[in-house]
């Protein structure tokens, strides 16, 4: 009994040391894909719970990527073609129901409860608020680690932005936004655990490079700024 109490004890501290790629979770232990994703249709839509509406968004959004790049025609142009064409076909089929004495359909209303307003614009005051303290500190510089990525952020946008036209990088994010999410929900401990080896390793990178480099580097600003 000791030695299988002593066996088990080894096995648990093992687990409890950190080092597994297996513990490591991207959305944490208590928190389902579809419960991060909000549990509402939106998650439905993204997972694929809705295949028909999923592939909708698919076919929709390559149409409409071929329409703008291949066809060259600017965004604002086609858009209000589009709505143009909407209007008239609305106008016409008012006009129609009129002469038949048919009664046209009604506007759908859009109904908010004032305690989801309430919640949202809570929840948008907070998250602003931490954006503004987040820019400030880069700005002024009193975080020099978040300064640099930001600056590698925005770097990388820039090149991508060089090479890629901001539509297809809309279109590109939109299948993306279909595809991961039901993919990691099929595979996820297959993900949680090439994403704990990289997270190990990108840790350990990082944690050289502040040592070495940031610790040292912002230690000379502050001292440059002392008289």
């Amino acid at each position: 009994m000791d030695s299988s109490s002593d066996i088990e004890g080894d096995s648990e501290g093992r687990n409890e040391g950190g080092g597994s790629t297996s513990d490591y979770r991207l959305l944490g232990r208590q928190v389902t894909v579809h419960q991060f994703m909000g549990g509402g249709k939106a998650a439905d839509l993204l997972l694929w719970r809705r295949r028909n509406h999923s592939l909708g968004v698919i076919v929709l959004s390559t149409a409409a990527w071929l329409t703008f790049e291949l066809s060259g025609l600017p965004i604002l142009s086609v858009s209000s073609d589009v709505l143009l064409i909407g209007i008239i076909i609305s106008f016409v089929h008012a006009q129609v129901s009129a002469f038949r004495n048919r009664q046209a359909d009604s506007l759908p209303e859009l109904v908010l409860s004032e305690e989801m307003v309430n919640s949202t614009a809570a929840s948008l005051r907070v998250k602003l608020n931490h954006l503004l303290v987040m820019a400030h500190d880069v700005t002024v510089g009193n975080d020099f680690r978040l300064f640099f990525k930001v600056v590698i952020c925005l770097w990388l946008l820039s090149a991508i932005g060089s090479y890629i036209s901001f539509c297809t990088l809309v279109y590109i994010g939109t299948i993306l936004s279909v595809t991961i999410p039901a993919l990691y929900s099929n595979y996820q401990s297959k993900v949680d655990k090439c994403c704990g080896l990289i997270h190990r390793q990108l840790s350990h990178q990082y944690k050289l490079v502040d040592e070495n480099v940031m610790s040292k580097f912002s230690w000379s600003l502050f001292k440059d700024k002392d008289p």
